[in-house]
């Protein structure tokens, strides 16, 4: 749990400062980078096949703290509905490659 604990902290730092620095303009770009970033690298994590600890702090911790559910769906809700669906599709495709690219490049 402690693994968890530490990545958590610094992975829902890390979306903050991001999420802070390009959530300004009239689309989530902040956002959408952690997501599909996140997807990538929990690819690679994940097909590298490290430690159960190491999993712990970067894929569950880290990762889980740095990609945002919760935010995406809250974002989707407030925009229209051509706004919205382009913005699912635009996370949701990307999301799968990337994390099938993460898994591939390893």
């Amino acid at each position: 749990m402690i693994f968890a604990a530490i990545g958590g902290f610094f992975g829902a730092i890390t979306r903050f400062w991001i999420s802070g620095l390009f959530n300004k303009a009239a689309f989530p770009f902040g956002t959408l980078f952690v997501n599909l970033a996140g997807a990538f690298l929990l690819g690679l994590l994940i097909e590298r096949g490290i430690r159960e600890s190491s999993l712990l702090l970067w894929g569950t911790g880290f990762l889980g703290a740095f990609t945002t559910f919760s935010t995406w769906m809250f974002e989707i809700h407030e925009m229209s509905a051509k706004k919205a669906a382009f913005y699912a599709v635009l996370t949701c495709l990307p999301g799968f490659f990337g994390a099938w690219l993460g898994m591939r490049v390893v």
